[in-house]
């Protein structure tokens, strides 16, 4: 078995690397950066697979000077399909009071329905959070390996961010793909990148996660600066129990 802790510190090194050949605000020589201009408060949306990515994004963001806060939820977490109805009676003004300036949806595995009805769910997910105040960006979800509960939805889930992309009017839609690929994979690096459940990710697969987000985040707002993976990667959350199957 590989050292949590090795297993981290060769992390931090990796992303501290893909940071300085990715361009953008972190290069270095970089010019100063312009006044902030970027996310004050970010909230995220998803499913128990965010909810496990939002333990390194709480951390990275907060080194960023970032407040973040994780409305992830195991079981559902969905704004359509299965308990939709059931979190819309809470969520406006669960975002209302949060204040976000940004929210971030991360498509889940329980965004069953049509296309129609996924597209009618994120328009009024993106006037919700307008209404808010915040900008939505939509991130779209880690391929899975289904089990027989999730084949049947398999087609719902792959049009889902063609349904994000319809929505339009100020929102953004993020192809994770550059993350995962476009199949589920387990190990990358000779290391547990996703739970052996086909679905959640592990500790390296969030960081990876994570790592992109920030640098996607740089490019959506200018003022914005990623920080070093060092402050971040290896700060004691790879513990946490929800990094079941790794």
């Amino acid at each position: 078995m590989i050292r949590r802790d090795r297993l981290m510190l060769g992390l931090a090194a990796l992303l501290a690397a893909a940071a300085g050949c990715s361009g953008g605000d972190g290069r270095p020589g970089a010019p100063p950066a312009a006044p902030p201009a970027g996310p004050t408060r970010v909230i995220l949306l998803g499913d128990s697979v965010a909810a496990g990515q939002a333990l390194p994004m709480n951390v990275a963001l907060g080194a960023a000077g970032v407040e973040f806060h994780s409305m992830a939820s195991d079981g559902g977490g969905t704004v359509v399909g299965p308990v939709s109805e059931q979190l819309w009676q809470t969520l406006p003004d669960r975002l209302a009071d949060a204040r976000p300036s940004t929210v971030i949806y991360q498509i889940t595995t329980y965004d069953w329905g049509s296309e129609q009805e996924q597209e009618a769910a994120y328009e009024r997910l993106a006037t919700t959070v307008a209404q808010a105040g915040a900008r939505l960006v939509f991130v779209t979800m880690p391929p899975i390996k289904p089990d027989d509960f999730y084949e049947p939805h398999m087609d719902d889930l792959t049009n889902a961010a063609d349904a994000a992309r319809a929505v339009g009017a100020g929102t953004v839609v993020l192809d994770a793909a550059e993350v995962w690929g476009t199949t589920y994979q387990r190990t990358r690096n000779g290391v547990a990148d996703r739970s052996s459940d086909g679905i959640h990710t592990c500790p390296q697969g969030a960081a990876r996660f994570t790592s992109w987000l920030l640098r996607e985040l740089a490019e959506l707002y200018p003022g914005f600066r990623p920080p070093d993976p060092a402050t971040w990667a290896n700060s004691g959350w790879s513990g946490d129990r929800r990094f079941i199957g790794c």
